[in-house]
């Protein structure tokens, strides 16, 4: 339930609040004051497309708020929490701004979200009906939904089952003709896929073995270089050759050993000395290990890398046909096996993957087709009782001799309803034929089957909150007096708030607001009164003649609310 809403800037409303509540709230006023925004300003709240054009002219963008009253372990608490928002207690917040530029804004349950979630949660809150939806009332589409709205929670039940089944079926059934038509190209594939695989594994590249390769050519081409080099350093550092014989002159390890035992003497007689001494002696060792390691060095080159610079360059060969056939690099050549081994797993499990589909889809259908069937029965039964009773409700909107049939025929194939078209045909006087609603129905008559249909559908399937934009264009008189009883009638177990220009159909509202243009022609917070006494009276009478204070007006007014309370 709506308890209150805040329009500010969008089309001539500069600001206005409507306290609703429950019940039956009409929504009165002056031609232009901005009823109708009223409407559109639910529908913003309700996620409908924004329209920059309806932002007031000067300003830089529109806001609307409702404020609701919904369960707090009920759906649409739910969906607000997902979507980040909360309530507050019972108290559920909406908001929605439009910018002059086009920009939209979504606040639910004081978090941004986008505009979808509105959409989302509309279905649990609120029906509009306005011109449009009159004129959607004429689509075999909609009538079908009334029609299974009537229909009660046993046939949603049914409708909820055949809903994921034809689903499920139908995603099956895409992919099994997807791998059934590409059969031959997944196929060819595979074996494509399987000879490369196949020269990629015989080759069996490891990570960052070209950048490995790449060293070692690079060593055994430059072979007698590193030893001729290696050779000379230890040389100079000892004076251990590579006969083992001893070169005459100085080295580096003979000059360090007498340095150190020079400064060892002379130490004795200055303890300064020490810690020098003590860093020749390590200089000693160092550069003894530096020898033992040339020598290493030495003993593991090759005599000759001829032979092995020929293995190494046939390797790296391999490797770089590999990379110029399937990558950049040789980690690209690599990756590709990797996620080749996986497309291949994939494609030769297709015959088994279709095995399971055929299977799987068989199945689906003849639960589909069996569901379906059980929705077609449960639709027949249901549209002789709804058309019984639409019909009853006819009689006192000025339609009584009117009938209303409804059709359930089945299709040319299934659908994500079920298998069935519905068709409602309405034959308004004795002796007409029942005509299609979409071709036979003037849009008075429209109004009047729509309502008729709320009427007996909300028995069924109760709604939290009705809203009707001028319900009652093109009726007048005992008409529209029936057509607020029936509203009212409706509002006994669901909020109602109507946007009307007709006394009888105000008569019967428990809340009554009137939107007034101002003298510049805007529409301010003022402007928009709950009405009450002798106010409501004279807007009745203003609504009855155009004159507010006329005496046959007001008496005339009078006349309609004692009517409405009586009823």
């Amino acid at each position: 339930m709506i308890e209150e809403l805040t329009i500010r800037d969008l089309g001539v409303i500069a600001e206005a609040v409507l306290p609703l509540g429950p019940g039956f709230t009409a929504v009165t006023g002056e031609t232009g004051a901005g009823k109708t925004m009223v409407v559109s300003a639910l529908g913003l709240l309700l996620g409908e497309r924004a329209d920059a054009g309806a932002v007031r002219q000067g300003q830089a963008q529109s806001w609307v708020e409702g404020r609701w009253v919904v369960a707090e372990d009920g759906p649409v608490a739910e969906r607000v929490r997902l979507a980040g928002g909360d309530l507050d207690g019972p108290e559920l917040l909406l908001g929605r701004t439009v910018s002059a530029e086009g920009r939209s804004r979504a606040i639910v349950g004081g978090r941004q979200a986008p505009a979808a979630v509105l959409s989302e949660l509309a279905d649990h809150l609120v029906i509009v009906h306005g011109q449009s939806e009159q004129m959607r009332l004429r689509s075999a589409t909609a009538q079908r939904e009334a029609l299974d709205r009537f229909a009660g929670a046993d046939f949603a039940g049914v409708l909820a089952d055949y809903g994921h089944a034809y689903r499920r079926w139908q995603a099956n059934a895409e992919e099994l003709a997807r791998l059934q038509s590409e059969r031959d190209r997944r196929s060819r594939e595979a074996e494509e896929l399987r000879e490369a695989l196949a020269e990629i594994e015989a080759v069996a590249p490891q990570p960052g073995e070209d950048s490995e390769l790449t060293e070692r050519a690079e060593r055994l081409n430059n072979l007698e270089e590193l030893r001729q080099a290696a050779t000379i350093a230890r040389e100079q550092i000892s004076a251990e050759n590579d006969g083992g014989g001893i070169i005459e002159s100085p080295d580096a390890v003979t000059l360090m050993n007498g340095a150190r035992r020079a400064v060892e003497r002379a130490a004795a007689h200055d303890a300064t000395l020490g810690p020098i001494a003590e860093s020749l002696a390590s200089i000693e060792f160092l550069l003894a290990d530096v020898v033992g390691e040339l020598s290493s060095y030495l003993d593991g080159l090759d005599t000759d890398g001829s032979r092995e610079l020929e293995t190494v360059q046939e390797r790296r060969a391999e490797l770089a046909a590999l990379v110029r056939k399937y990558g950049s690099s040789l980690d690209e050549v690599i990756e590709a096996l990797e996620i080749g081994s996986s497309r291949l797993f994939e494609l030769d499990g297709d015959a088994e993957r279709i095995a399971e589909l055929e299977t799987a889809v068989a199945t689906d259908r003849d639960l589909v087709e069996r569901l379906a069937a059980e929705l077609s029965a449960l639709r027949a039964l249901a549209a002789e009782r709804f058309a019984r009773e639409v019909t009853a409700e006819l009689g006192p909107l000025a339609m009584p001799n009117a009938e209303l049939s409804i059709i359930v025929s089945p299709r040319d194939e299934l659908g994500a309803s079920g298998g069935d078209a519905v068709s409602i045909l309405l034959k308004p006087h004795a002796g007409a034929d029942p005509r299609p609603l979409g071709r036979g129905a003037s849009g008075g008559e429209l109004s009047r089957v729509m309502l008729a249909i709320e009427v007996v559908v909300a028995g069924t399937d109760p709604v939290p909150t009705f809203v009707f934009d001028e319900v009652d264009a093109g009726i007048g008189g005992a008409a529209a007096i029936e057509i607020g009883r029936r509203l009212a009638r409706l509002a006994e177990s669901a909020q109602v708030i109507v946007v009307t220009h007709l006394a009888q159909v105000a008569a019967f509202a428990e809340n009554h607001l009137t939107v007034v243009k101002d003298r510049d022609g805007s529409v301010t917070a003022s402007s928009v009164r709950q009405l009450q006494g002798d106010e409501r009276v004279a807007e009745m009478a203003r609504l009855l003649s155009g004159l507010p204070d006329s005496a046959s007006g007001l008496e005339h007014a009078r006349e309609l609310i004692s009517l409405a309370h009586s009823s």
